[in-house]
């Protein structure tokens, strides 16, 4: 990688305590992600994919490591302008809108905390941006699809003209006919904004129809580092990086009876 990267992690150890027990979740992760680039962090559930975004984005304080973004060495705490530069999507859609606010107390929420002005414009081209009209600005998210709830989430994230978005699983919450409506917004806003991004998947496919470079972590570690090109042609190195292959093409009856035999 020839520039400096934006995001730059090393050594990073993340801990969870549960009673008398201090649980490592992330063990020693190390990667960079170069301007502009979309790097994706694959793995199953409970491999810390999620966690290490969590600690990037200030959500999660319990970690030790070295994290350095937009070319400022992070502590334990965010400033305000980091959050105005790096944001972050979530899982469900269900869970990150808060179901007694409006779209349009939504989305000028985060405009009135960094103090923006013209929040009833840059709220209507938010909404623009990511597909919804201007009639959805004083609706509920009770009032909205699965697939309108995400692209609010997303609208509230790109509202501050940020330079980082973080995306946590941003499609696995949404029927399957939704998911890759989402996938190719997302893509358009990143070529439009020239955003850089980091997804975090279990999925594949959705790594492999957005990335440039991925990670595959399991138990907390990562196990290997590849092009998406050499994933699209189902190269890896690692048993378990085939291993997450082999799942993502799906049910396979003479494999099955293979591995029962």
């Amino acid at each position: 990688m020839t520039a400096a990267p934006v995001i730059a992690v090393r050594k990073l150890t993340v801990t969870f305590t549960a009673g008398r027990h201090v649980i490592e979740a992330v063990r020693e992760v190390d990667f960079e992600v170069g301007d502009g680039e979309v790097f994706g962090l694959v793995g199953e559930s409970g491999s810390g994919k999620s966690t290490v975004l969590r600690a990037l984005t200030g959500l999660h304080e319990d970690w030790r490591g070295h994290l350095d973004i937009l070319g400022e060495a992070q502590g334990r705490r965010r400033s305000k302008a980091f959050h105005r530069h790096v944001q972050m999507v979530f899982q469900d859609p269900y869970s990150s809108l808060h179901p007694r606010h409006t779209i349009d107390r939504i989305l000028a929420e985060p405009l009135a905390i960094h103090g923006i002005p013209n929040a009833a414009e840059r709220i209507e081209k938010a909404l623009v941006d990511v597909g919804l009209d201007r009639s959805y600005r004083f609706r509920f998210p009770h009032q909205l699809s699965g697939g309108q709830r995400q692209r609010v989430a997303i609208a509230r994230a790109i509202i501050l003209e940020p330079r980082i978005l973080l995306l946590d699983e941003p499609t696995s919450a949404l029927d399957v006919s939704v998911q890759a409506e989402i996938l190719n917004l997302l893509s358009r806003l990143k070529k439009e904004r020239g955003l850089t991004m980091m997804l975090v998947s279990h999925n594949l496919a959705v790594v492999a129809h957005m990335g440039d470079r991925l990670a595959v972590m399991r138990r907390g570690e990562i196990v290997e580092r590849l092009e998406v090109e050499r994933l699209r042609r189902g190269e890896a190195d690692h048993p378990y990086t085939r291993q997450l292959l082999i799942a993502a093409k799906g049910y396979d009856r003479q494999l099955a009876d293979t591995l029962l035999e």
